[in-house]
């Protein structure tokens, strides 16, 4: 069976340098594996990258890029893209692939946001020391395109309801982020943090961006909500949070 896109079998071949010596006997020989992505709605298989390719124009009516069918399950809100992936980790069943369609035109529209979509992840995920290397990175060599620091640290997200790295920190309970984003970000004097984070920050060499780009705590979501509307509802008690 091959992709209907690439025509090519549906396998990769995987970099001999992701064996282990210890474990693999086939050190230094290339590996095959599979990748096999099914759509439910029409049976059509696909590479999983291949298709991914075709993301801005597959979103702009969710037709399969082979037989033109409809390949969406659903209805607003909650409109899905079944598939089935085989690849080394096994077999996915009823795997959504919607939102990285819909991630992926995004960022083929706007190539520049690439690095917040990154930023947003690093929030949701608590991933501190990559925040702070994204944004002394973005500091060290930006083009005249790219975002400034100061705006990757207010984006506020299409694709999440227009939340801000803050809200998704709260909704995501990662308090490290949460306190590193309000030092970097806000107007709060730096006295007011904990030690460790005003730590952290300066070893890294990040600097605070308060500036003409607006508090950080004052940026409401789609939905009307500041990062501290969703930190009362939903009833954290991290030490001087709301305060």
């Amino acid at each position: 069976m091959t992709c209907r896109l690439c025509s090519q079998d549906l396998t990769i071949e995987l970099d001999v340098e992701d064996f282990d010596e210890a474990t693999s006997s086939s050190v230094g020989v290339s590996q095959k594996t599979p990748d096999d992505l099914l759509l439910k709605a029409c049976n059509c298989h696909f590479h999983w990258q291949c298709l991914l390719d075709e993301s801005a124009s597959v979103a702009i009516d969710f037709k399969c890029p082979s037989c033109h069918a409809s390949i969406i399950s659903g209805s607003a809100p909650s409109v899905r893209v079944l598939t089935i992936y085989i690849n080394e980790g096994g077999i996915q069943d009823d795997l959504d692939i919607h939102p990285l369609i819909v991630e992926e035109a995004y960022l083929y529209a706007n190539p520049a946001a690439r690095p917040a979509r990154a930023f947003m992840t690093m929030c949701a995920e608590g991933d501190v020391a990559g925040i702070l290397e994204l944004v002394k990175a973005i500091e060290e060599d930006r083009d005249s395109e790219d975002m400034s620091p100061a705006q990757l640290l207010r984006y506020q997200d299409p694709l999440d309801g227009g939340m801000t790295g803050l809200h998704v920190a709260v909704e995501k309970s990662q308090q490290e982020v949460f306190w590193l984003l309000l030092c970097l970000a806000s107007n709060i004097p730096i006295d007011a943090f904990p030690h460790e984070v005003v730590q952290l920050a300066q070893s890294m060499g990040a600097a605070r961006y308060p500036g003409s780009e607006g508090d950080i705590r004052e940026i409401r979501d789609q939905q009307g909500r500041t990062a501290a509307d969703i930190t009362s509802s939903m009833g954290l008690n991290w030490t001087g949070l709301l305060s």
